[in-house]
């Protein structure tokens, strides 16, 4: 019989970091699913910086972007946009994370990556895949609590829906 590798101090932590993201993820998701629009800013740090970019754009460091928020004002407006102002058709929206790795972790905070589906049901029309990307994240620990001070959403397709009503 094999007997196991006791995993070291380091890898440890960092699946524990892994396992923090996840919950992270899961929380998010289930806000955004919700509708619960205008509890989204509470993910992310007053400094926080967050785009919806194209993949090709991200890959060249091209700064063009479908969305961005830069500052935990902007997206405040922007939850208070979608939640009272635009107009839209009704839609269930389910988010689909996976895939968590963790990139790395120093003073600034924790890289990680995830993958992402994004399905969407209008009331009246089949579900469909609205978007399919991978997050790059930075994490900080603030109070015991994992925050996002960077999300880039990297969707793969240059071909986007012609209304992005809701964060990624």
């Amino acid at each position: 019989m094999e007997t196991l590798i006791a995993p070291t101090e380091a890898w440890t932590r960092k699946q524990q970091l892994r396992m923090m993201i996840e919950e992270f993820h899961g929380d998010y998701a289930a806000t955004l699913d919700s509708g619960h629009i205008e509890q989204w800013p509470a993910y992310f740090t007053d400094d926080a910086v967050y785009r919806v970019i194209a993949r090709d754009n991200w890959e060249c460091g091209l700064p063009l972007c479908l969305m961005l928020c830069d500052g935990r004002g902007m997206l405040e407006d922007r939850a208070y946009a979608i939640a009272h102002t635009e107009m839209y058709a009704p839609r269930y929206v389910q988010h689909q994370i996976s895939l968590t790795r963790i990139l790395g972790v120093d003073e600034q905070g924790i890289e990680a990556q995830a993958n992402y589906a994004i399905y969407e049901t209008l009331i009246d029309e089949p579900t469909r895949l609205l978007q399919v990307g991978r997050y790059s994240d930075t994490f900080v620990l603030r109070g015991g609590r994992l925050l996002l001070s960077r999300r880039d959403c990297v969707y793969d397709t240059v071909l986007v829906p012609n209304c992005q009503v809701f964060p990624v």
